[in-house]
This record gives C-alpha cells, sequence and structure tokens, in this order.
C-alpha cells in the first residue's frame, strides 16, 4: 500500500472512531448539553406562584392603580340584589291569562272571542214577519259595553263588532276610549217607526240596532241628540255614522228624517240597489 493511501485508511479510521465513541459515551460528547429543568419561585407583592416554566413576572401594581381598578369595579359589578338573568314572568299571570281568555272563549257567540254574549236561539214573534233564527243576547263587542243586552242575529251581531272596531274606535280616539254604547232599541217585534199598516220593521227581524249616544272611559256620554250639531262631538259623531255604512246596508241618522233626530239606526236589510245611508 502506497504512503498516501495508507494516510486516507488512517483517516476513515479516526472518524469513525471519533462518532462510535460519541455515541458509546454521552456524558463525554463536546456537543452542548440541554440545560436541566429547574424549579423556579417567584415572589412579589401582586403574585406569588411556584411553577416549573419560566413565565413573565407581572409587574406589581401601584396602590393607586388598585384603588382605582377596585372603583370601576364596584360601578359596573351589580350588587347582591341585582340578577343578570332575564325576568321570569310569573306563573300566576301566565294562569290569569290563559283563564281569562278559555272565559272569554266560553262566553263568546257567533264564534268571535270579540263578540260577548249568549245564545238564544229562534225568537218566536207575536206579528206575522216577525221572529230571528239562531239569535244570540249580545252584552259586548270589542271590548265595548253595551248599556243593555241586545237581541240580534249572529249577521247583525258580526256587523256591529266590525263598525265598533274600524269606526267608532278611531272616531272618538282624538276624545278618549269608546267604553259603552247606549242602545236605544234592538229586537222589538214591530213595525216601521211603530206605523199601523206598515212593514214589519227589521228589529222585529233581530236584523237592527239603535245606538243614542257613546260613553267614554273619562265617564263622558257624547249623544246624538246633543253632538250632532257641536264642534268636536259633531266630526266624531258623523266619522262614526259614515264608518257604518258598509258594515251595516241601512244606516240612518237626523238628517234622515223626523224619527231618527236623536239615534244612530243600523240593519243588515238587503237592498237591490245597495246600500242606503242617510
Amino acid at each position: 500500500m502506497t504512503g498516501w493511501r495508507w494516510c486516507l485508511a488512517a483517516m476513515a479510521a479516526s472518524l469513525v472512531c471519533s462518532d462510535m465513541a460519541q455515541a458509546l459515551s454521552p456524558d463525554t460528547s463536546p456537543r452542548p448539553q440541554m440545560r436541566p429543568v429547574e424549579t423556579v419561585e417567584v415572589t412579589s407583592a401582586a403574585f406569588v406562584a411556584t411553577t416549573t416554566r419560566l413565565r413573565p413576572v407581572a409587574r406589581p401594581a401601584s396602590e393607586q392603580a388598585i384603588q382605582a381598578t377596585a372603583r370601576i369595579l364596584e360601578s359596573i359589578t351589580p350588587g347582591p340584589d341585582v340578577s343578570l338573568r332575564p325576568t321570569v314572568r310569573p306563573k300566576g299571570l301566565e294562569q290569569n291569562i290563559f283563564f281569562k281568555k278559555r272565559k272569554l272563549r266560553k262566553t263568546s257567540v257567533c264564534g268571535d272571542v270579540d263578540i260577548q254574549g249568549e245564545k238564544v236561539g229562534n225568537v218566536p214573534g207575536k206579528l206575522r214577519g216577525c221572529g230571528a233564527k239562531d239569535a244570540v243576547r249580545v252584552k259586548s263587542v270589542g271590548g265595548v259595553l253595551l248599556s243593555r243586552p241586545s237581541v240580534m242575529t249572529c249577521e247583525t251581531a258580526e256587523a256591529l263588532n266590525r263598525w265598533v272596531q274600524r269606526g267608532v274606535k278611531p272616531a272618538f280616539q282624538p276624545m278618549g276610549r269608546v267604553a259603552r254604547l247606549e242602545v236605544a232599541a234592538h229586537y222589538s217585534c214591530r213595525t216601521r217607526n211603530n206605523r199601523r199598516g206598515a212593514k214589519i220593521s227589521e228589529h222585529g227581524k233581530g236584523k237592527a240596532i239603535d245606538i243614542s249616544g257613546f260613553t267614554l272611559d273619562t265617564g263622558r256620554t257624547i249623544t246624538v241628540a246633543g253632538g250632532w250639531r257641536q264642534g268636536q262631538s259633531r266630526k266624531a259623531l258623523l266619522r262614526a255614522w259614515r264608518a257604518a255604512c258598509g258594515p251595516f246596508s241601512t244606516v240612518l241618522g237626523p238628517n234622515a228624517d223626523r224619527y231618527h233626530q236623536d239615534h244612530f239606526h243600523m240593519d243588515t236589510a238587503r237592498h237591490r240597489s245597495g246600500n242606503y245611508c242617510r
């Protein structure tokens, strides 16, 4: 073996031996060793902890900063009597509403909870042409009382309810809430305007009702006779009278004739020429 080849073989053997020595003897390796993890205890006025990791230590807060933070927390933290939970509706209130609605359904007629009263059934007539089928005795419509329970057909009761809801309430809203309708007449087996030999009135068929006034929740009563030609009362009465033409097919007021100077007559009779409103 030549000299330079011998030298290369010796150097290679030296490197192999060095690697084997490092692998077999880690304690004598010239590589830097990992620093063992030590337990570090950090103590300060604001933070005391023992950990196995080097975490940054919080800077101790000054007395003024602590007091300012406490004041802020006191201002935004609710007291012991204040709850952040949503308020639960009392069970008693829900039960009262439920029982009230159920009671209204039981006392309603004509299949409408807004029409309160009782069933009457068929009403026989003393005169030929009088009488009503499946009549009801209405006590209130749309939350507005009738001054006296009034007998009528469901068709008339439904028309009265629509008129009160869409016409009467808006008409008197600037003056107050309408609490009661003053009923001048309802079912009555008689002729028109009580004239002998005249046709049977729609009152005798349970299709008509006469309203003479409107009582507000303030206790004030606005009558047709007294308010038809007086300022704000006239405007409200006129709006109510106009609103009746639609739900009812016949509407008569003080401008109609001398028989209706003190009330509104409204009925659900059918006319070939359409609604008749005067």
